[in-house]
């Protein structure tokens, strides 16, 4: 539906011209946010582990922006609707009607609430279905104790709307309260302020007092101990895991104060952690106030540490500024890299932040051969009809952090972290657009310092494909030397016995693993896992490259390491590759099928769709 002139101009008035311009451009949303908008949600629900749904009832505080409209529309997925009621101004509830559009596989079903008068709030009785995109439910086998069952959810991008009816969009931020039910024995934890005392008697209750998106809605439910790490961070985890967890995650504290030092306070109160089941799809999640993570960094040596840094860096770029739509990602997670790397440095140093950027911008470089040309730009300028026009996600990541670090390179720190600090303020609890990005770089950077970079070179760097021509090169002395080791190997000329690996850090090892991939036949492949046991190290990114490279030489002693990889990890960034390069060999076809047949039931849901498309390939 279009915006009237009179509304757009209310709308300007209330939430600033650029917020107001990026109202009605979610494709991905049914809702009529450009008329009414949730301020605040109350969830009231039930837990049911043998039917796997939530029940309840989710109750809509209401801002209404078009004096004319009696008409409420969120976005469903999958949910069971049984009764829908209005407060009116007495506060009295009333039965009203609504309607569900025909399902969408993308979207889901459009909820469709009629009013007879602009009701400051509706409440939305339903469950869950057992299928919830956002939702795994797992049994005790599942988990480490194997006692108790789990439950967690994955709400990013658009699958908050399987477990809430809500106006699905990062466009509209609203702040919530719960009242969790969950059987005797298991902890309810939320992205809201988790009390590490509570008992959960009379329900489990939450608060989260900061507007947020609904892909930053997030529960979980299991066996689950509390420990504090410092004066406003702790972690979450199963009593099994509790002391790796914490060890792991004990430089938490330290990096929320590189964080500030950097970008100001951190605005959400404390900062705790999930440690989640291994099925958990990706690496971390940035649920605000309790970021949920993998168990596959907890490598031994805090040498992942940099997916928390990650995580936590979205405190500031992706939960506190917010891409308005998923066609502006990069601004999310572009920032949010660049931001993990200055943390990086603050706390291990330049050389250690240095490794790191260079391993990220090589493998970038390398994902553009498998990436068509017309999505590797950030953004495009085609108007934002569906998710079929957005550019790649996972190149956001590393090209948006280029561009960034191009920046701050040429203007210089002095001058670039004032002007991203300024962004991240001037900016807080809003949702953005690409255009508001570029207005605010030209008015309080480019203006003063027009020759840090062109309007030609920007517009490459947003609407081009690949690296521009003229990026400098992240370069680590450290990484420099490892070259030679590794070319040295790679002809022969280097026994593997001779490989000097005892100061190796994580990142050496993933970088030369990367580079000996398809350069290497099984001999060789075998020669290493013989000499540093890398089948069965504790370091996942580690194992995740040496089985990839396993696959490339054809190195098949490592099965049994690689298919109890499968069965355990669940993390879409490891698996889907390796059963993408098992299946390209006709000798590792059938294999990898059978362990995906035993696997498929204990990955989440988006890791399921994504392996099946996989699968499906011929």
């Amino acid at each position: 539906m279009k915006t009237s002139t009179l509304l757009r101009a209310t709308l300007c008035a209330i939430l600033g011209t650029a917020s107001a311009q990026a109202l009605a451009l979610d494709p991905l949303s049914y809702a009529n946010y450009d008329q009414v908008r949730t301020r605040a949600l109350h969830m009231d629900l039930k837990a049911d582990f043998a039917k796997k749904t939530l029940s309840g009832y989710a109750e809509l505080s209401l801002d209404w922006l078009d004096k004319s409209a009696r008409t409420l529309d969120l976005d469903t997925r999958e949910l069971t609707i049984s009764k829908i009621e209005a407060q009116d101004a007495a506060g009295r509830w009333t039965p009203v009607k609504y309607t569900l559009d025909k399902f969408d596989e993308e979207k889901g079903q459009a909820l469709h609430v009629q009013l007879a008068a602009q009701s400051p709030k509706v409440r939305i009785h339903y469950r869950t279905a057992p299928t919830a995109s956002a939702l795994q439910w797992l049994t005790p086998a599942q988990t480490l104790s194997g006692k108790r069952p789990f439950m967690f959810s994955q709400s990013q991008s658009i699958n908050a709307r399987s477990w809430v009816p809500v106006q699905d969009t990062p466009s509209v931020r609203f702040t919530y309260t719960a009242r969790i039910e969950a059987p005797s024995g298991l902890r309810v934890v939320m992205s809201a302020d988790n009390d590490p005392k509570a008992t959960g008697k009379g329900g489990w209750k939450f608060n989260m007092p900061q507007p947020i998106p609904s892909y930053l809605l997030a529960i979980g439910i299991g066996e689950l101990e509390a420990r504090t790490l410092g004066g406003r961070t702790g972690v979450y985890a199963e009593p099994q895991r509790m002391e790796a967890a914490a060890y792991e995650l004990a430089d938490t504290e330290k990096m929320v104060e590189a964080a500030e030092s950097l970008y100001g306070p951190y605005r959400w109160g404390r900062y705790d952690m999930l440690v989640l089941p291994p099925s958990f799809p990706i690496g971390g999640m940035e649920n605000p106030r309790l970021t949920f993570l993998t168990p596959t960094m907890i490598a031994g040596d805090r040498s992942l540490v940099d997916l928390i840094a990650h995580e936590l860096a979205h405190s500031w770029s992706g939960n506190l500024v917010t891409n308005a739509s998923w066609k502006h990602w990069w601004l999310n997670e572009g920032f949010t890299t660049y931001v993990t790397t200055r943390i990086l440095e603050v706390l291990y140093g330049e050389e250690v932040a240095l490794m790191n950027l260079q391993l990220e911008q090589e493998e970038a470089i390398d994902s553009l051969k498998d990436i068509p040309p017309a999505k590797q730009a950030l953004i495009t300028r085609a108007a934002d009809t569906g998710s079929a026009t957005y550019t790649d996600e996972g190149l956001a990541y590393p090209k948006g952090a280029w561009l960034l670090r191009t920046l701050e390179e040429r203007a210089g720190r002095a001058v670039f972290d004032p002007f991203l600090r300024g962004w991240f303020d001037s900016h807080a609890f809003q949702s953005v657009t690409t255009d508001q990005f570029i207005a605010y770089l030209r008015s309080n950077l480019l203006a003063e310092h027009p020759k840090v970079m062109s309007d030609a070179e920007l517009d490459e760097w947003l609407y081009g494909p690949g690296i521009p021509a003229g990026a400098k090169h992240a370069k680590s002395q450290r990484l420099a030397a490892l070259d030679a080791s590794t070319a040295a190997w790679i002809k022969g000329a280097l026994p593997t016995a001779k490989l000097d690996t005892k100061a190796w850090t994580a990142a050496e090892w993933m970088k030369f693993l990367n580079d000996i991939d398809s350069q290497a036949d099984a001999k060789r492949l075998k020669e290493l896992d013989t000499a540093f046991r890398l089948a069965k190290t504790g370091n996942n990114e580690v194992a995740f490259r040496f089985y990839r490279a396993a696959v490339h030489a054809g190195y098949r002693d490592i099965r049994p390491q690689m298919n109890a990889f499968l069965m355990s990890v669940g993390r879409q960034k490891f698996v889907v590759p390796l059963y993408a390069a098992l299946r390209a060999n006709a000798e590792d076809r059938a294999w990898a099928e059978n362990v995906y047949k035993s696997a498929r039931e204990r990955y989440h849901p988006e890791t399921q769709g994504s392996v099946d498309k996989q699968m499906a390939k011929q």
